[in-house]
């Protein structure tokens, strides 16, 4: 989104209300550096910003995120778990801000959920989707950003940043199947999704996001 200046961007978007944009992708995948860039040029816009993340974004989601993150569990329970933070988080943050118009920028949601407990732990499908339905009520982001990427190049990147959780400790098969998680659902929804090539430079990667918002007119040339 780096073209455009605060000006632009406010002239263009104002009569724009309740967008609701996702950032997914497997760890290490860079997607949050971009989500920063995003939220910072829509502040600087003047645009009601709230940026929140999955699991978490309410005290009790904040909470489950830290057991569904570090505590040993079975793939239902798991599930059971992010989903009952998520309806938390949608009642208490995500629907609020759009009811009143504001930009949601989340790190995560659903998809990770059909990407993480469907594909790298092999979890039913037909659960996830039932318990789909009854959190989120239709509920569906707008725009969702999919890093896409190599896990054995997104490994690379997490050893140098940080030390693992239990997901981010997982080996490269999990991984492999997590990202083909991901890109069912991308293949299953193209129209939502926005696929970046991840593996290119940051200019590369923003250019390519910033052209997901150029088509859809959310932001000028």
């Amino acid at each position: 989104m780096s073209q455009d200046t605060p000006a632009q961007v406010s002239a263009f978007v104002s009569s724009i209300q309740g967008r609701f944009i996702t950032f997914e992708g497997i760890d290490g995948a860079g997607k949050t550096s971009h989500l920063n860039a995003m939220e910072a040029q829509l502040r600087a816009a003047g645009l009601d910003v709230v940026r929140t993340r999955e699991p978490g974004g309410t005290p009790l989601a904040e909470k489950l995120r830290e057991s569904v993150l570090h505590d040993s569990m079975d793939p239902l329970t798991e599930s059971l778990l992010v989903f009952a933070a998520r309806r938390d988080h949608l009642v208490r943050v995500i629907e609020p801000a759009l009811a009143r118009g504001a930009w949601v920028l989340c790190d995560r949601f659903t998809d990770a959920t059909f990407a993480y407990q469907g594909g790298g732990r092999g979890f039913d499908q037909g659960v996830l989707q039932t318990l789909e339905q009854w959190v989120q009520a239709g509920r569906q982001p707008e725009l969702t950003f999919l890093f896409d990427l190599p896990p054995e190049t997104a490994a690379q990147r997490l050893a140098a940043a940080r030390s693992p959780d239990r997901f981010e400790s997982e080996d490269r098969a999990f991984f492999e199947r997590v990202r083909a998680g991901y890109l069912a659902r991308q293949q299953a929804m193209p129209e939502r999704f926005a696929l970046i090539d991840a593996s290119r430079t940051p200019d590369e990667v923003g250019e390519q996001v910033h052209g997901a918002l150029l088509s859809r007119g959310w932001v000028r040339a």
